[in-house]
């Protein structure tokens, strides 16, 4: 078994690109009910993830800033509080398996990281509650 066999494919992941502003992620959340989604480049490239906490952090540090004018700030300039790490879709499953453990999805990029998808936590859950024997 390997990662290709968890992998949820880019074109089923809600995602956000680096020209999003924080209003539209906010929106983004909301409409796939994720508690966090990826961020990618203009090239598709994986650059980061951003949760709803980030958001919520974002407002309360930064006077003035309202659910009115949130459009105005960019997602690169919010910071984020969790560093989600990425595998490469050619790494070992322990690898991958070890990222899970922390964190909800685990992005899955090409050797130039390139997004392809996630690995949820839950699929993967799911799979050894199915398979796993005593």
């Amino acid at each position: 078994m390997d990662i290709r066999s968890f992998l949820y494919p880019k074109d089923e992941v809600s995602y956000l690109t680096t020209s999003s502003n924080m209003k539209e992620s906010l929106d983004k959340l909301e409409a796939c009910h994720y508690t966090a989604v990826p961020i990618l480049d203009e090239n598709g490239v994986y650059f980061g993830t951003l949760s709803e906490g980030d958001l919520l952090w974002k407002m309360k540090t930064t006077p003035g800033l309202t659910f009115e004018n949130m459009h105005e700030v960019p997602i690169t300039s919010i910071n984020k509080r969790m560093k989600i790490e990425c595998v490469t879709i050619g790494a070992d499953l322990d690898e991958m398996l070890t990222l899970a453990a922390d964190q909800n999805f685990v992005p899955v990029v090409d050797n130039e990281r390139v997004f392809l998808g996630i690995i949820r936590r839950k699929d993967i859950i799911e799979y050894y509650t199915r398979n796993i024997t005593d």
